[in-house]
C-alpha cells in the first residue's frame, strides 16, 4: 500500500480537523492542523500586543516570523498537540479571540509565505493528512486525495456554539454564527491564497451527515488512492 498526501479544505467550523484526526490515526499517518499553526500566529501577536480589534502590528510580526517555530507533539493518549517555541498551547489557541486573529493574519502574505514553507517540509516523505485552506491549491497541489468539506453556516456556528458552552466559555450562538459569516468573507476573498476548492477535490457537504457516514465515505476514498 503506497503512501500519499491527504489534502482536506474547507470552510471554518466544518470538522476539518476532526476528520483529518481520525483519517490520520486509522492510517498510521502524521496528523497537521494548518489551522493551528495560523492560530499559534495570532497567539503570537495577542501575546506581544500586536493586535487590537482593528489593526494589527504586521511590521513587527515580519521582523519576527522567523523566531516562530510551530510543532505537532503526540501526547500520551495518542492525540497531536500545538507547540509554539516549545510551549504547548493547545488550549489557548481554542478561544473566539484567537481564531478571529487567525484568519486576520492568515491575509498576510508574509505569514502565508513561512507557514506554507514549514508545510511542505512537514510532507516531505508523504504519509501526511493535512486541512486547512488552501492545502490541495496551494501547498500540496499534487497531492492524491483532495478533500473539501463544506456545511451550511448555521450548523458550523452551532456546531462551535456547543463546544465553546461545553468548556465553560460564556458564548451566544448569534455572535457565533456572526464570526462565522465574517471568516468565511475573509477567507475566499483575501489577496493571499483564497479559499476555493481545486479543480480536483471531492466536496463532501457534511450538513446532514452523521459522523460515521462521514468516516465510511473518507475510509473508501482513501483506500481507492492508496490501492492505485
Amino acid at each position: 500500500m503506497k503512501k500519499i498526501i491527504v489534502a482536506i479544505d474547507g470552510f471554518s467550523g466544518c470538522g476539518k480537523s476532526t476528520m483529518a484526526k481520525e483519517l490520520a490515526r486509522e492510517a498510521g499517518y502524521v496528523y497537521v492542523d494548518t489551522g493551528a499553526m495560523y492560530r499559534a500566529v495570532s497567539l503570537f501577536c495577542i501575546q506581544n500586543g500586536w493586535m487590537s480589534d482593528s489593526e494589527i502590528n504586521s511590521e513587527a510580526l515580519e521582523a519576527h516570523i522567523s523566531s516562530i517555530l510551530i510543532e505537532f507533539r503526540t501526547n500520551e493518549k495518542g492525540i497531536s498537540e500545538t507547540y509554539l517555541n516549545g510551549k504547548n498551547i493547545e488550549n489557548e489557541i481554542r478561544t473566539l479571540e484567537v481564531a478571529n486573529g487567525a484568519s486576520r493574519v492568515s491575509t498576510l502574505g508574509f505569514v502565508r509565505r513561512e507557514l506554507v514553507r514549514q508545510q511542505q517540509l512537514m510532507g516531505d516523505k508523504k504519509g501526511i493528512v493535512m486541512d486547512g485552506r488552501d492545502i490541495g491549491t496551494v501547498v500540496f497541489p499534487t497531492a492524491e486525495l483532495k478533500i473539501f468539506l463544506t456545511a451550511s453556516p448555521e450548523t458550523r456556528a452551532q456546531r462551535r456554539f456547543d463546544e465553546m458552552v461545553e468548556k465553560g466559555e460564556e458564548v451566544n450562538y448569534e455572535d457565533v454564527l456572526a464570526n462565522v459569516i465574517e471568516r468565511d468573507d475573509r477567507d475566499q476573498n483575501r489577496a493571499e491564497s483564497p479559499l476555493r476548492k481545486a479543480d480536483d477535490a471531492i466536496e463532501i457537504d457534511n450538513s446532514n451527515l452523521t459522523r460515521e457516514e462521514q468516516r465510511e465515505i473518507l475510509r473508501t476514498l482513501f483506500a481507492e488512492k492508496t490501492l492505485q
